[in-house]
């Protein structure tokens, strides 16, 4: 990391690494939860990987709705504009899977900006359309209703949560099939060196119990991973 951030570097070697593996090393460094609940790929196939920016909404409120932006200004706008290349726009619809965080109208800035993804545990209205913007997708849902009447757009690039995780601007996120886990940038090198040690430790061992015919727990076990985290036996 660099002023906080998580360097380009290590946001690359997340790219060829699985949510579920992310997620035992997030939990190894106790920032839990991580796993978004209720959140799922609507493009299915493809790993998201990218520093996250932010939007919430808010119940609507007619002073609410005065005292806010609208046009341009709109604190929308504001967050995916903030976007650059290979960022992920993360909304807080307050776990409202039903409600509508835009359509292929306002999305269109996310694919202006070269986003590499949108994450939110609202819905996504347009869904069709917003596909052939071509970056991965992950909702609480999908609709063809406007949002209003549930959710209004407050804050740009603050912490939220999305799917009951906690998520500032700068977080890592990852995405598969499996979901969504989050990562906190002050943890994101210590997490994927875990990460990439145990991944190779689990291939070992699933080769051991192939090999000798072996019910998984004789090596699937903390002890055997404590054992070859010391002894390293793929170097050799």
């Amino acid at each position: 990391m660099t002023d906080g951030k998580i360097s380009d570097e290590i946001v690359q070697r997340y790219r060829n690494v699985t949510v579920a593996t992310v997620y035992g090393g997030v939990i190894q460094k106790c920032y839990e939860p991580c796993f978004m609940r209720k959140v799922q790929a609507f493009t299915p196939g493809e790993h998201l990987v990218g520093r996250a920016k932010t939007l919430r909404f808010v119940p609507p409120r007619i002073d609410i709705q005065k005292e806010t932006q609208r046009g341009a200004e709109s604190p929308e706008y504001v967050a995916m504009g903030s976007c650059e290349p290979g960022d992920v726009m993360v909304m807080d619809a307050m776990g409202k899977s039903w409600a509508s965080i835009g359509g292929d109208v306002k999305i269109l800035q996310l694919k202006i900006a070269g986003a590499e993804g949108l994450v939110t545990d609202g819905a996504i209205r347009d869904l069709d359309a917003v596909k052939e913007y071509g970056f991965k997708l992950f909702a609480g849902g999908r609709t063809g209703a406007v949002g209003i009447p549930d959710v209004w757009p407050y804050e740009a690039n603050g912490t939220i949560q999305c799917g009951g995780v906690a998520v500032r601007p700068g977080d890592l996120i990852v995405g598969d099939d499996d979901g969504i886990v989050v990562v906190a940038a002050g943890i994101a090198e210590a997490v994927i060196d875990w990460v990439q040690e145990h991944e190779q430790a689990e291939e070992y061992i699933k080769a051991l119990i192939e090999s000798e015919n072996v019910a998984p727990g004789k090596y699937y076990n903390t002890q055997s991973f404590e054992r070859l985290a010391h002894e390293r036996p793929w170097e050799k």
